[in-house]
């Protein structure tokens, strides 16, 4: 029920969660993890991101700059040469488009282009990007990319007291240490003749004296690491600076470095340097996967803080989503733990994203190497993710999750949802044509005639040098993802013998029309399907039917964002009653 409850705003469109939303992966580079250059073409680009939305995606993710482990950043100039000319294409197209950069100037670009949502890997910690959304009425996608995502903040410098009193005081303080210590020397001698002497003093790199220990030999010291167990920036040069010859630099100090200040890059190259921040450690430890809260402190507090952070700034809650973003800064072990704790990222009452499409620590549960192999168990990821709460699934394979989503949807969630279909007809038997399609509808699986409106006649419209329609609108249930509806009514279509074929005249005569109008909670772009229906408020011959159905149909679909125009610039005016259904 909280999940149904939830709806996310992204400019014109809003979505609701009474299923999960797909969000297709559409990568305008030459060298993503996966699929690099294949997308490149803006073309090819353009094809391929209405194919998806053909396939069943929800939203289209545009991308420009590859943020897989060691990639090189791009100039904000080159990324926006890429994605727009995509963007427009498929917003003009109906799609949700989404926008993956952090870029400030390429995300104004690409909403002007017609981009509904604005995803920042680096979850909105630039102060350009936040001033902007606010001043928009785009979805946007918070997402964590490690600790390095923003810069650490800077402390206030504290001025100490040089006053006289304070040194004296200072200098007390002192004197009694220094006779605690001397206090202690004779109890040390004791207990040193009874263990035996102890072995001399071990020097670590930089000069740096580890004291002994009372048995067996010193410790090694442990390398300098972050939280993620990932090299810490600079500690490879600190110990040189202690020691008067420096050695020579390591193979990994000579690579390009990314822009000044630029964190996500800088992170990801040590990913990308160090395969053992996705496989398990030497560190033994008693349980298989670390202890998950104070990684969920660290995922989740920074989530919250950038989503308050926005709210507080002027963008509406509504307009939120988040994304613990796997692969970002994060070991295997870790984001396993992340998505064992999906739930608790729901609970926040913000949608979720579950992105894990092909990523690194799926590979590493299936054991498939070969990114572009890891779809079957990225299914799998995300189905676990799903039950837990999820909202909207990321993913490069489209088809294929469609497929398995609308499978598993089917069986696990009842979900009878209203929808409208249009039924018109000019060729044979009108009213008898219309009468079978209203029976062959009643047989689709999952799906049942609630309600019919009466049938009308109507002016041909847009080709007029043809006989006039019979039309009427059919009220039906169904549990059926809306492509696959359609599909079940282009199989009408065709047994009551339509002609789609090329050579068939557009608009032209036929023996059955069947339209999917609007379905409860689906907004949908692309050439196959779009809902609503675009030309719903010009028509005449589905707006009189309507009428029947529901009250003012006009006003239903303005406030679904449809254009509804007065009845004397309408085309196909009704003219008649021909009887009921």
């Amino acid at each position: 029920m909280a999940n149904d409850s939830k709806t996310w705003r992204c400019g014109k469109y809003e979505l609701s969660f009474d299923r999960p939303r797909i969000m297709g992966v559409l990568n305008v580079t030459p060298d993503s993890f996966s699929d690099g250059g294949d997308h490149f073409d803006p073309d090819a680009a353009i094809e391929y991101g209405l194919a998806m939305l053909d396939a069943g995606a929800d939203i289209i993710d545009v991308g420009g700059e590859s943020t897989r482990p060691g990639f090189t950043p791009v100039n904000p100039d080159e990324e926006a040469r890429r994605v727009l000319p995509v963007v427009r294409a498929l917003a003009k197209e109906g799609a949700i488009v989404s926008i993956d950069t952090r870029h400030v100037a390429v995300a104004k670009a690409a909403v002007r282009c017609g981009a509904s949502i604005v995803n920042d890997v680096t979850g909105f910690t630039d102060p350009k990007m936040v001033e902007f959304v606010k001043t928009s009425t785009c979805g946007v996608i918070v997402m964590h990319a490690g600790e390095v995502a923003a810069p650490a903040r800077t402390h206030a410098t504290v001025q100490l007291d040089t006053s006289a009193a304070a040194f004296v005081a200072e200098k007390a303080r002192e004197a009694a240490a220094e006779a605690a210590r001397e206090a202690e020397k004779p109890a040390r001698r004791r207990r040193g003749k009874l263990l035996g002497d102890p072995k001399p003093e071990a020097k670590l790199p930089g000069g740096v004296v580890q004291p002994s220990l009372p048995f067996g030999d010193p410790e090694p010291a442990s390398e300098p690491t972050d939280e993620l167990g990932q090299e810490t920036p600079g500690a490879e040069q600190a110990a040189p600076a202690a020691d008067t010859a420096a050695p020579e630099a390591t193979p990994a100090a000579t690579e390009t470095a990314p822009e000044p200040n630029d964190h996500l890059a800088a992170m990801m190259r040590r990913s990308a340097r160090r395969e053992e921040a996705y496989v398990p450690t030497s560190q033994l430890r008693r349980f298989t996967l670390p202890d998950s809260a104070p990684i969920m402190r660290r995922v989740m507090g920074f989530l919250s803080d950038q989503a308050r952070t926005l709210i507080h700034a002027g963008v509406s809650r509504d307009r939120i989503c988040i994304d613990p973003g796997p692969g970002f800064g994060k070991t295997a072990n870790e984001d396993i733990v992340i998505q064992r704790e999906t739930a608790k990222m729901a609970s926040l009452g913000y949608p979720l994203m579950c992105a894990v499409s092909r990523k690194r620590f799926v590979g590493a549960v299936s054991g498939v190497t070969e990114a572009a192999a890891r779809d079957a168990a990225t299914f799998g990821v995300c189905l676990g993710a799903i039950q837990a709460g999820a909202n909207v699934v990321r993913v490069h394979d489209v088809t294929g999750f469609a497929q398995f989503l609308n499978g598993y949807w089917a069986v696990a969630k009842p979900q009878p949802r209203r929808a409208f279909v249009a039924v018109g007809s000019n060729l044979g038997h009108r009213c008898d044509n219309i009468r079978a399609a209203r029976d062959m509808i009643a047989e689709i699986p999952l799906t049942c005639v609630s309600n019919c409106s009466r049938i009308y006649e109507s002016e041909p419209a847009y080709e007029t040098r043809q006989d006039a329609f019979a039309n009427a609108v059919i009220e039906i249930k169904t549990e059926l993802a809306p492509l696959v509806l359609l599909d079940e009514l282009m199989r009408i279509e065709a047994e009551l013998g339509r002609d789609r074929s090329k050579k068939a005249k557009a608009n032209g005569p036929r023996t059955i029309d069947l339209d999917l109008l609007w379905m409860d909670g689906e907004t949908h772009g692309g050439k196959k399907l779009r809902l609503p229906h675009p030309l719903i408020g010009e028509r005449d011959f589905v707006l009189v039917p309507l009428e029947d159905l529901m009250h003012d149909p006009a006003r239903f679909f303005r406030y679904n964002g449809v254009e509804v125009k007065e009845p004397e610039d309408r085309v196909g005016h009704i003219v008649g009653e021909l009887g009921r259904m």
